[in-house]
C-alpha cells in the first residue's frame, strides 16, 4: 500500500499548523469509526454490467438505450457501466485504448456519445426504475491525462526514470499519488461532479483495495453530503475485509477461482463449503458480497464462462443469485455468449434476438425481488446449510426471512445423483420456481438429479 494520512499530518505540523491538529493515528481511528448510511434498494439489486463499447455497433448511450425495456422485463435492477470518461492516447493498447486510462475524469468519452446523451440515459432509466452506477478508476490514470500537464505533483515519480510511475507493470497507465491532499481533493470533487451532474447512483471502483482505505472513507463522507450510493469495490474481502468499513459490497474473486479450479480439476466439494464458510465470516451482517461466473476482466483475458465452467455455469449462476448477497450478470450472458470479448478493440457481442438464457435470469431476478427471503445485508435472512445423503454432490441450503423460505439444490457433479434431504428443517409445500410444480416436502424429500442439475424452490 502506498503510504497513508500520516504524511499529510506530517506536513500539516511542519508548517506549523495549531494545536487542534489531529496525529495521524487519531484521524484514522476516527475514520474507521464511521458509519453510513445504505442505499435501502441494494438489499434486493441486481447487477448488469454493460461493456458499451462491444454491446453494439453503435456502441453508444443511444443505442443502449434501445435495449432498457428488454432489460426491464429481464428483471435487471442496476446498470453499471464500465468506465464513460475519454481515453488516453499515450501510449494505448490496441485501436481503441483501455477503458480503464482515463484522460479526463470530468469528461465522457465521444466514444459513447456526449455528456447531455449520458445525462438524459439516466434521466429515462431512472424513469423506467433502473439505478445506474459508473466504474471509478482511482489509482492511476493514461499518461496524457490532463493533470499530466496541469497539476504533475499529483502523480508518482520513478526515481530511474525520472518520468511518472507506471501502474503494476501496466504501461498504458500510471499511479496517481494519494500523499498528495491536493490530489484527494480533486479526485472527490471529480465524483462529486457525476453525481451533480447526471445524477447517478453509485460507483463500481477498480482495483480499490489499490487505493487507501482512508481515502475511501473521506470520498464517502464528502459524497455521502449529496445523495447516498451504492459503493461497490473490486476487493475479495478475504484479502482485506477492512474495505467494509467504507464500501457496502465487495467482489468474490477466491470463490470465483476456486469454483474454476474445482469444475476442471474434479475436485472435493468440500473445498467449495470451505470457501463459503471462509466469506460468510467477513464483513459482519452489513457486508454484502458480489457473486458471478464472469465479467469483463474474466471474459477477455481467462475465458468465457463456458470454457471455465463448461455445463456447470447454469448452476453457478444459480448459486450467484441465491446465496447470501448479490449477483452480477455481464452483458451477454442471456445470449449466452460464447466468444472472449476483446479489450482494446472494437467486438461487438453477437446478438441473435433469441437470448435463450432471459427467462432464466428474468425467473432468478424476480425471485430476488419479491421474495425478502433472498435479501442481501438483512440478518433477517438466513441461510441454513441442509443435511442430505449425498453430501459429496449436492449444496443443498435454506433461505428464510420470517415465514418465506427458498429452498436451493445443486449437483455440484458430473454423475446422477438420488438425493434425500436428511432434514428436519425442511417442510411444508414448495414450488418450483422454473417448471411451476408443486412439491410437499414433508411427505417427500427425496428426488433424482442430473448432473450440474440445479433445484429452486419457493414455499
Amino acid at each position: 500500500m502506498k503510504s497513508t494520512w500520516l504524511f499529510i499530518i506530517s506536513g500539516i505540523l511542519l508548517l506549523g499548523c495549531n494545536n487542534n491538529t489531529q496525529s495521524s493515528s487519531e484521524t484514522k481511528k476516527d475514520l474507521s469509526k464511521m458509519t453510513f448510511k445504505k442505499a435501502g434498494w441494494i438489499n434486493n439489486t441486481d447487477v448488469y454490467e454493460v461493456n458499451l463499447r462491444q454491446y453494439s455497433k453503435e456502441g453508444t448511450f443511444n443505442a443502449f438505450l434501445e435495449e432498457l425495456p428488454r432489460l426491464k422485463e429481464m428483471g435487471v435492477s442496476t446498470l453499471w457501466f464500465m468506465p464513460i470518461t475519454p481515453i488516453a492516447q499515450k501510449n494505448k493498447k490496441g485501436s481503441l485504448g483501455s477503458q480503464y486510462a482515463c484522460s479526463d475524469y470530468t469528461a465522457i468519452n465521444p466514444e459513447f456519445g456526449t455528456l447531455e446523451d449520458f445525462k438524459q440515459f439516466v434521466k429515462k432509466a431512472h424513469d423506467m426504475g433502473f439505478k445506474v452506477i459508473i466504474d471509478w478508476v482511482a489509482n492511476h490514470t493514461g499518461w496524457d491525462h490532463v493533470w499530466t500537464k496541469t497539476y504533475p505533483d499529483y502523480f508518482e515519480k520513478d526515481s530511474a526514470t525520472n518520468d511518472f510511475k507506471v501502474a503494476s507493470g501496466m504501461d498504458d497507465i500510471i499511479e496517481l499519488d494519494y500523499k498528495n491532499p491536493a490530489l484527494r481533493k480533486a479526485m472527490i470533487d471529480a465524483m462529486k461532479y457525476w453525481v451533480t451532474e447526471c445524477d447517478i447512483d453509485g460507483y463500481r471502483c477498480d482495483l480499490a483495495f489499490w487505493v487507501e482505505l482512508d481515502f475511501w472513507l473521506e470520498a464517502r463522507t464528502e459524497l455521502e453530503k449529496i445523495k447516498t450510493l451504492f459503493w461497490l469495490a473490486e476487493n475479495d474481502p478475504l484479502d482485506n475485509p477492512s474495505y467494509y468499513q467504507a464500501f457496502d459490497a465487495c467482489y468474490t474473486w477466491t470463490w470465483m477461482h476456486k469454483t474454476e479450479e474445482f469444475y476442471k480439476n474434479s475436485q472435493d466439494i468440500k473445498i467449495l463449503d470451505t470457501v463459503l464458510h471462509r466469506y460468510d465470516s467477513v464483513g459482519g451482517k452489513d457486508g454484502i458480497k458480489l457473486w458471478f461466473t464472469t465479467n469483463h476482466d474474466e471474459n477477455s483475458w481467462n475465458g468465457t464462462e463456458y470454457e471455465k465452467y463448461g455445463d456447470a455455469a447454469k448452476a453457478f449462476a444459480v448459486h450467484s443469485f441465491t446465496w447470501g448477497g448479490i449477483p452480477l450478470i455481464y452483458n451477454g450472458q442471456e445470449l449466452p455468449n460464447m466468444k472472449r470479448l476483446k479489450f482494446f478493440d472494437k467486438d461487438v457481442i453477437e446478438w441473435d434476438g433469441k437470448n435463450q438464457l432471459h427467462d432464466f435470469y428474468k425467473t432468478l431476478s424476480n425471485l430476488r425481488k419479491t421474495n425478502p427471503a433472498l435479501r442481501a445485508g438483512d440478518e433477517t435472512a438466513t441461510t441454513t446449510r441442509l443435511k442430505t445423503n449425498a453430501a459429496n454432490n449436492v449444496i443443498a441450503y435454506l433461505r428464510k426471512n420470517g415465514q418465506r423460505e427458498v429452498l436451493v439444490l445443486l449437483n455440484m457433479s458430473k454423475q446422477m445423483v438420488h438425493c434425500l434431504v436428511e432434514d428436519e428443517q425442511l417442510t411444508g409445500n414448495f414450488t418450483d420456481v422454473f417448471s411451476k410444480s408443486n412439491h410437499d416436502f414433508t411427505a417427500q424429500k427425496s428426488f433424482d438429479m442430473q448432473p450440474w442439475a440445479y433445484l429452486v424452490y419457493e414455499k
